[in-house]
């Protein structure tokens, strides 16, 4: 099938790619000149494992092509995707991007003859593709839907692991205004064979956010668990998980394996969540519920201790390194908001990196991803320096803080702390390290949950 993608971030490349790599004939359609002209040439915007490589093969298999011009993809095309941003301003859902897209797409659609399916996949809450975007296409088209198909299928994919899981997804869900929106939209997965699930478009609105608030109420449990943990001065948080993990309900076992899932990875405690997705939806989920008249209390909670838990590691810190943290030299390893990818959106590296500078200490941090665009320019509003490498950032530090579980970083050594620091004290955010082989090098370790 021809399939046109309206938003060449995140989501609209990697579904553009995973479908083209199913045969489909992809345009992916952004209005940014100089994003197209780099997928133009087979390289990705932003970072992710394997996308360079999948990108190249499906330009060269002639599958995928990058445009600036929407009318003339949705022209072209049997099904148009929407895969643009929809950031959470204030609490709330910031719908710009897609009305602006939606009367695009209408206008265009007034010159499409054969029937043509509009799906929604940018993260919207229930209603906005019924009450917003149909209104805005049946307007601009002078078409009423019957005409054309409106569908609604949430993504699911994890940054670091994207492609992973656009080529090979879990489940389908299709949101459907009608049979014929949904049959028209399913015959592109006709050969995946994983569960779709057919419903509403409201309903399947709401399983992106409760998708992402569950994840999001797991992690801050974990978080509320360690601080317990913490103030005892006896438990390490690390072991209240390994035990239950354990459970059978959690990790299934028949008396010879065990299955690990991955849900398991959102039951750890850390330094908090980050990210594109977690903090600005469950926000605008919170929102949307107010104006229904219903109380968020759980979810709400969540959002404090996340706001919160980035003040645990300077908690820490004082605790190895002293109260006042004046003209020390501390240094930050990570600002993405997790290993494998170069988003630093909501990461909680800025919070706690904020916190050492109003407390006067001297922040030096280090990235792999930090030679990303994108990195730097968040930097310069932040008195900070960037270090080349992990090892230039501790030099001669007073302490060190783990923000992002980077495999580089897991390798240090006792060793590596204590011969390039004024002396060795790890406050480890992420519990990457052993704590006993470290303690017993003779470096000061603080971890979250211990």
């Amino acid at each position: 099938m021809k399939i046109a993608i309206v938003g060449a971030g995140y989501v609209g490349l990697v579904t553009g790619i995973s479908l083209s790599m199913l045969g489909h004939h992809v345009i992916c359609i952004d209005s940014d000149k100089d994003k197209v002209s780099m997928i133009k040439r087979g390289e990705s915007p932003f970072y992710e494992p394997h996308i360079n490589t999948c990108l190249k093969k499906v330009i060269n298999m002639k599958l995928f092509h990058a445009t600036q011009k929407l009318e003339e993809g949705v022209l072209g095309s049997d099904i148009t995707i929407i895969a643009v941003g929809t950031p959470t301003v204030n609490n709330k859902i910031d719908l710009s991007a897609i009305k602006k897209v939606s009367e695009q797409i209408g206008k265009a659609l007034a010159k499409v003859k054969k029937y043509h399916t509009v799906v929604v996949k940018s993260t919207v809450l229930p209603g906005v593709t019924e009450e917003i975007i149909k209104p805005i296409i049946e307007k601009f088209s002078n078409k009423k839907v019957g005409k054309f198909g409106i569908c609604m299928s949430p993504e699911f994919l994890r940054e670091g692991n994207a492609m992973e899981d656009a080529l090979y997804p879990d489940r389908i869900i299709i949101g459907q205004i009608d049979q014929k929106s949904g049959k028209e939209f399913a015959k592109i997965y006709k050969n995946v064979l994983v569960p779709k699930i057919f419903t509403n478009l409201e309903t399947a609105e709401m399983i992106k956010y409760a998708s992402n608030a569950l994840f999001a109420t797991l992690i801050s449990y974990a978080n509320e668990v360690s601080r317990i943990s913490e103030n005892t001065g006896k438990i390490d948080v690390i072991d209240v998980w390994k035990g239950v993990h354990l459970d059978k309900r959690l990790s299934p076992y028949n008396g010879k394996t065990r299955i690990k899932p991955g849900i398991l990875n959102y039951i750890l405690s850390g330094c908090g969540f980050g990210g594109s997705c977690l903090p600005k939806d469950i926000k605008a989920l919170v929102s949307f519920a107010d104006g229904l008249g219903v109380e968020t209390e759980l979810i709400k909670s969540v959002i404090n201790i996340n706001r919160t838990q980035p003040h645990r590691i300077i908690l820490l810190l004082k605790q190895a390194l002293g109260e006042n943290l004046k003209d020390k030299k501390i240094a930050v390893l990570g600002l993405t908001f997790k290993p494998n990818t170069d988003d630093i959106r909501a990461s909680v590296a800025f919070p706690i990196i904020e916190e050492l500078l109003s407390e006067n200490a001297k922040v030096i941090s280090h990235d792999p991803m930090a030679y990303k665009e994108n990195v730097p320019k968040q930097l310069t509003k932040l008195s900070i320096t960037l270090a080349n490498t992990a090892q230039e950032a501790i030099k001669n530090a007073d302490a060190v803080i783990i923000v992002t579980a980077w495999k580089e970083y897991v390798k240090l050594t006792p060793q590596f702390f204590k011969q390039n620091m004024k002396q060795a004290i790890i406050v480890d955010g992420r519990r990457i390290y052993d704590k006993n082989s470290f303690i017993s090098a003779g470096v000061i370790y603080k971890g979250i949950g211990l």
